[in-house]
């Protein structure tokens, strides 16, 4: 297993060097990320190259058995860039251009940057593809826009759409451009979307494009990596759900592992049911286990102080992510900036440089992962169940809401955290991936729905699956037109209803009661949102207590063929109506947890051909003491396990399956 740390050189005088390597060492670290934003240093004038400085870090690193990952600098265009080159700047959807002085502020159609982002990355190739203490790179860093609306992008983006359809009557049928008289006679008409009010299909064709944008970027540098260094992993550092620019999925077809940002201590203590939400679609982009690249050390911000990890809380971030299938964990970063907009965000070393409990708990940590790496070795997730994410749909939320604040990673979470609290696993996909080995399908808000995704989730259920999915599903073509099926549309006869009506609620002012059956027993709230269903078929599990809704159903079960599909039409204020919902989706399908836990625990199996391993993690600032399988061995402590285990506050075990 790699462990280590986001370390900048640069940032502290040589002297220094020698002792923070021989303190990585001492942590029991074997690797660190350096240079993704080090274009000036490495380039300090165009076309002449200075790696010397990286070169002897890279040795005295070296000598203590650390080896490295590169980033590619491109995240940050250097100063002489921005004036030689201003159009290398992005411009606003106000027509202004980016003042150069941020990150990330650059266009990606400008020929000048593009090539000069191809000669660093060419040049950092070259020069280190030899050098044995280099495993691997980074590319550029969280990538993720910006959108530009300069005249190259508005070509590019005119010059796209002709790509994509072939031809103004066929753009103008799947753009609707009726609709206000929009018609589009010529291709130079076509502007960029600078407003939110703009037609939606432009709106989502604009985002996907811009997505392209990001991922042709970041291909250019691949192609020259896989070219000179072949023996070098490539990879890329997400931010799970705020990867909102670009198509996560799209962006990790290129890579060979993928890796994200962790970064959960920010308020008050809480279940860290995001951090593992975010694991699991970044395990998923490549079906395989995924790295740590900048996982949280210590209080983060840019003008405002956020909390402090408590003690045992980096330990406890740490193995949640190993339960969810990382492989390697960088934190960021190995010592606090003293200069820059970074100052206040903390890392393993404070300021003054001086080892202190931040560092002694990232060392006891790297020790028990080095102590779990050999039986980690060849294990994985393995759920049988998925979520369904859709970043089209979340784009077209962008434009179109529906209801207030609508966002799908929040949807998507109402029902995450509810499996999380049932002790059960999960994988988050994309709609056109394969459906085979999964019992469970949860499809929430698929606003775009395509007639091959529709009738491939009513063929997963025909055949035995169970499938949920919910509120303004199968709204949407691809290109953003409204379906004229009623809705569901081609789910009708699987979910076994009809939704002639909606509306959405406001808010706190607007609510309505909600009463299970007899099936589902309980009372609840529904908020933000109505799907007025008339239930056919289908078997009603909670209604609306509404003098006009009286004959509509809010949650309803169907069977068909050999499955069931579930259908919610409107969101529950309730945690506990989404835990009901799910133990009647895990009944459904004959599915149980490994181990029931109890609330604020989780329950996480790793798994290979030989051994299963069993993650329990308390995320509470509370001992716990629950049932555990006895007779195993808790592989952390070396103990065997009587019929219960205590956990510590922040506290985990981790026990070897018989």
């Amino acid at each position: 297993m790699y462990i280590g740390a986001d370390y900048y050189p640069e940032h502290w005088p040589r002297n220094r060097w020698e002792t923070d390597a021989r303190l990585m060492k001492k942590a029991g670290f074997n690797v660190v990320r350096l240079a993704e934003f080090s274009w000036v240093m490495l380039e300090p004038e165009e076309g002449r190259f200075e790696f010397d400085w990286l070169d002897d870090a890279i040795n005295v690193l070296g000598r203590q058995g650390i080896s490295v990952i590169l980033g590619t600098p491109t995240a940050v265009m250097p100063a002489w860039l921005a004036r030689k080159y201003p159009n290398a700047l992005a411009v606003q959807n106000t027509g202004q251009r980016i003042v150069w002085g941020l990150r990330k502020n650059n266009c990606f159609t400008n020929g000048a940057y593009r090539l000069l982002s191809e000669r660093i990355t060419r040049a950092m190739a070259g020069h280190y593809h030899n050098n044995p203490r280099v495993i691997g790179w980074q590319t550029d860093n969280e990538i993720n826009g910006p959108h530009c609306y300069c005249d190259t992008c508005r070509a590019e983006w005119q010059d796209w759409l002709r790509a994509r359809y072939g031809s103004l009557q066929t753009l103008n049928q799947a753009w609707g451009t009726h609709f206000w008289g929009h018609f589009y006679q010529t291709w130079g008409e076509i502007q960029t979307p600078t407003h939110e009010h703009h037609n939606p299909s432009a709106c989502l064709d604009w985002r996907r494009f811009n997505s392209w944008l990001n991922i042709r970027f970041q291909h250019e540098q691949v192609v020259v990596l896989r070219s000179l260094c072949p023996r070098h992993f490539i990879t890329h550092n997400f931010m799970a759900f705020g990867t909102t620019q670009t198509n996560p999925h799209d962006l990790a077809m290129d890579l060979d592992v993928a890796a994200w940002d962790n970064y959960p201590v920010w308020a008050d203590p809480e279940i860290k049911y995001g951090a593992a939400c975010g694991a699991d679609l970044v395990r998923s982009l490549k079906k395989k286990n995924f790295w740590i690249m900048e996982q949280t050390a210590g209080g983060g911000g840019w003008d405002v102080l956020n909390r402090n990890p408590r003690p045992g809380e980096i330990r406890n971030i740490a193995l949640q992510q190993v339960a969810h299938g990382a492989d390697a964990m960088v934190w960021f970063r190995w010592r606090t900036c003293t200069a820059g907009r970074e100052q206040y965000w903390h890392g393993i070393l404070g300021h003054d440089g001086k080892p202190g409990r931040r560092y002694r708990e990232c060392t006891a940590t790297a020790r028990d992962l080095h102590k779990l790496a050999p039986l980690l070795a060849n294990t994985t997730l393995k759920p049988k169940v998925a979520i369904v994410y859709d970043q089209d749909s979340r784009w077209a939320f962008e434009t179109q809401r529906s209801y207030k604040n609508n966002e799908v990673p929040a949807a998507i979470r109402r029902y995450y955290d509810a499996f999380f609290r049932a002790g059960i696993n999960v994988d988050i996909i994309r709609p056109s991936d394969p459906l085979t080995g999964y019992k469970i399908i949860v499809a929430p808000e698929l606003f775009v729905l395509p007639d091959a995704t529709a009738s491939k989730l009513c063929d997963f259920v025909r055949a035995g699956g169970v499938l949920l999915t919910d509120l303004r599903t199968g709204v949407m073509t691809e290109t953003c037109l409204a379906h004229t099926h009623t809705l569901p549309g081609l789910l009708t006869d699987m979910l076994g209803i009809t939704i002639e009506e909606y509306e959405g609620l406001n808010g706190d002012k607007q609510t309505y009661p909600l009463a299970g059956t007899d099936a589902f027993p309980g009372t609840f709230t529904s908020t933000l949102y109505a799907d007025w269903i008339k239930p056919g078929q289908a078997e009603v599990l909670a209604r609306y207590d509404a003098w006009h809704l009286k004959s509509h159903a809010a949650l309803t079960r169907h069977r068909h063929g050999k499955g069931t599909g579930y259908y919610l039409g409107t969101i529950a204020a309730e945690p506990a109506f989404y835990d009901a919902l799910i133990k009647a989706v895990l009944d459904s399908a004959k599915l149980k947890p490994v181990l029931a836990p109890p609330p604020g625990i989780e329950i996480t199996l790793r798994e290979g051909a030989s051994r299963k391993l069993l993650f329990i993690i308390n995320h509470l600032e509370q001992a716990v003491t629950m049932k555990v399988p006895a007779g195993n061995v808790e592989l952390l402590s070396g103990r065997r396990t009587g019929p219960s285990l205590t956990l510590d506050r922040y506290g985990a075990a981790v026990i070897r399956l018989k």
